[in-house]
């Protein structure tokens, strides 16, 4: 094909001077995989979990929810409300905010249904840069890849915050205050809840009071992203005990939800932004002017996501099913972390690599380099985000001696 803007075939068309997109590196990677014949191929690099032998998992419990859901005669196929099903909201305010939030019981929290995380984050971004009086945002050094995109593209001024350490492959927490310290009064502060992508690496609950402290001291704005609740610890409440720090105190804050990887409804773009308020007045004229934010957009949220979610969280013993299905894959990913590292040290790769059992959730930062990387994809058919993330959750334990032989070949050969 050719790589240039147009040819002598292009004719009149109006779109001829169009610019060629550069790829987007995730999904290259992706089709990259697809395309790739060898046998011994590993895929560690799209943010989705596998089971042991490499396959997309449906939970039982969305199995069961999507059976009740078909054999439903009441249900129909109506458009929702532009903030999408009352009960869904409820719910999912609920989990990340506890039953027991004063904010729920003072409706001091307003919740719209949106398209999965990233749609949560774009239309929370969308608000603040129509309604919110500082325009920065301060991201994490590194982030999640699309963060820069969603906020940019609603047209908030991107800033950075430091929050890795590349020489321990944990958290620079004295860069990160020191920084957070000096930013803009009012500026919005994007912070992952837990599971942190791509680096692993959480705060303690200490440094979050930290966090809360300095943050509320100088008036920013806390937005939170929370793509991973359940997944990091296995436990609901643990991993949602960031956010419920900050609205415990009484100030405001964003959080947007999104139900891909705790329960594996990635296809499904089921997720929720939720913003808490100072009172319900406050409350109620903001879900107004999301409305106003969502219905130029999308007009209302599809249904069918929304529907599972709600039938698993509103019945006890679903959601009990739940809890325990997500305990089985973070056991998994646990053990692929043990496995991997023990594997590491047992063939005496150079280097330190007992940040891979200090990270948390699905993902490693493995301090491997882009030029390392590219060696594993050509040598040994591995593919996976060029700062050397992998995602754990792809790993299976049959795939673990190969990346081990081709992590080994890679920092010995290239330095």
């Amino acid at each position: 094909m050719e790589s240039k803007n147009s040819n002598e075939f292009d004719g009149d068309s109006v779109f001829k001077n169009v610019v060629r997109a550069p790829d987007i590196p995730v999904y290259a990677v992706m089709v990259a995989y697809r395309e790739d014949p060898s046998p011994v191929k590993l895929n560690l690099g799209m943010g989705v979990y596998r089971t042991e032998e490499g396959k997309p998992l449906l939970l039982d419990v969305v199995r069961q929810a999507e059976k009740l859901l078909v054999n439903d005669l009441s249900a129909n196929k109506e458009y929702l409300p532009i903030t999408g099903m009352p009960e869904f909201n409820k719910l999912s305010a609920k989990l990340v905010f506890g039953d027991d939030s004063p904010a729920i019981k003072e409706n001091r929290v307003i919740t719209v249904q949106c398209l999965s995380g990233s749609g949560s984050l774009r239309i929370g971004a969308e608000f603040l840069a129509k309604h919110y009086h500082q325009r920065i945002v301060y991201l994490s050094q590194p982030t999640y890849g699309n963060h820069p995109n969603l906020l940019a593209a609603a047209g908030l001024s991107l800033k950075t915050y430091r929050y890795y350490d590349p020489l321990t492959h944990g958290l620079d927490f004295q860069g990160m205050l020191e920084d957070l310290a000096g930013a803009s009064s009012g500026a919005i502060v994007l912070l992952q809840v837990s599971g942190h992508n791509p680096t692993g690496v959480d705060p303690t609950l200490e440094q979050w009071e930290q966090i809360r402290q300095l943050m509320r001291l100088k008036g920013l704005l806390p937005y939170f992203d929370c793509a991973y609740q359940g997944f990091v610890s296995a436990s609901l409440d643990a991993d949602a005990q960031s956010v419920r720090m900050f609205v415990a105190d009484g100030g405001e804050c964003l959080v947007a939800q999104s139900y891909s990887k705790n329960m594996g409804l990635y296809g499904e773009r089921v997720g929720a932004l939720s913003i808490v308020c100072k009172t319900a007045n406050v409350a109620s004229l903001v879900e107004s002017q999301l409305k106003l934010v969502i219905r130029p957009m999308y007009s209302n949220p599809p249904i069918h996501g929304a529907s599972i979610v709600t039938a698993i969280l509103k019945d006890r013993d679903m959601q009990s099913q739940w809890t325990n299905e997500l305990k089985l894959m973070t056991d998994r990913i646990s053990n692929m972390r043990r496995q991997l590292y023990n594997a590491l040290r047992d063939k005496g790769t150079p280097g330190d690599w007992s940040h891979i059992m200090r990270q948390v959730g699905m993902y490693s930062l493995t301090g491997l380099n882009a030029e390392q990387v590219a060696f594993m994809t050509r040598e040994y058919h591995i593919y996976m985000s060029s700062d050397g993330r992998i995602n754990m959750a792809g790993l299976s334990s049959k795939g673990v001696s190969h990346i081990v032989d081709a992590i080994h070949a890679a920092v010995t050969l290239i330095v």
